[in-house]
């Protein structure tokens, strides 16, 4: 595919590292409830070599997804890794035999999720890797991250991490992390019914800085739009490509991870940025949040 096919590209900002705009979120490719390998471990490696072959450079992933297993098997598919492949991943939170989803902040645990991913990976140094504050639900809270970025800017300093990302934040906290250290991404939640960052994708857009959203469908709670439902139906293609071609109109710093376990959806997702969206459905798309805020 060409450049522009996957949605054009993005430097993040003050890095030597450009990628397409359409990536590919690995979540999926481990076990269900992200625990364990794949029932199809075949299909998991050929999900990712595709994905790659058709031009995604930008792979986000985590060591605590399986735990250990997504890095694992993006190292089998594709290391040696080709030229220009970003890898972001994240720390912030572990994973006990009891599969919840537990912070992980302190110095010895980030230092040890640093040295998980680099050898789960095969890499030396981490690309990007982005800091998840782990609330008591699955959205941000306000509190200060002052002491995990801190960290995470020291591991920099040591040339295991190229550049510092967050992920699950507030803007109060995006402007304390950048207080401290330089941040090329943001990965909150978002998506056509749930756009609380509107300000703050804006506010990124305006400095450079990427935001990457996660649960383009909803999630834990899958969004249910007889709108969004109405315009894939006459655009004669599935609801995620919709989403997925909204989210890329949205603003031109926000990056795409998408996530698959199925060769089909990856090939439905990869084809999302060619989706032309007129101007009467992108007002019939923008009402959707309306009609939400309104519902609750």
């Amino acid at each position: 595919m060409s450049e522009a096919t996957l949605g054009g590209r993005f430097t993040f900002p003050g890095t030597s590292l450009t990628v397409q705009r359409m990536g590919y979120g690995a979540m999926q490719l481990a076990g269900p409830g992200v625990w364990g390998p794949p029932r199809d471990a075949a299909a998991a490696l050929a999900v990712l070599r595709e994905a790659v072959a058709a031009g995604v450079n930008h792979i986000d992933t985590s060591d605590y997804y399986g735990p250990h297993i997504t890095n694992q098997i993006i190292h089998q598919a594709l290391h040696p890794y080709p030229a220009g492949l970003v890898i972001v991943t994240k720390l912030g939170a572990r994973r006990p035999p009891d599969k919840s989803w537990q912070r992980a902040s302190s110095l010895a645990e980030l230092t040890a999720g640093i040295h998980d991913n680099l050898r789960n990976l095969g890499l030396d140094r981490l690309d990007i890797v982005n800091y998840r504050v782990m609330g008591s639900g699955h959205g941000p809270e306000e509190g200060s991250i002052a002491a995990p970025v801190t960290v995470l800017a020291e591991l920099r300093r040591q040339g295991l991490i190229r550049h510092i990302g967050l992920s699950n934040v507030t803007a109060a906290q995006v402007a304390e992390a950048q207080g401290i250290t330089d941040i090329v991404c943001v990965q909150n939640h978002y998506n056509l019914a749930h756009r609380h960052d509107d300000a703050l994708i804006d506010d990124l857009a305006a400095q450079g800085v990427a935001y990457v959203p996660f649960f383009p469908l909803g999630g834990f709670t899958p969004l249910q739009s007889s709108t969004l439902s109405a315009v894939a139906g006459q655009l004669g293609v599935a609801p995620m490509q919709v989403a997925l071609a909204w989210l890329l109109r949205r603003s031109s710093n926000i990056l795409l991870i998408p996530g698959t376990s199925t060769l089909a959806h990856l090939r439905e997702n990869l084809a999302a940025p060619q989706l032309a969206l007129s101007a009467q459905v992108l007002a019939q798309l923008n009402a959707i949040a309306a009609a939400v805020v309104s519902s609750e």
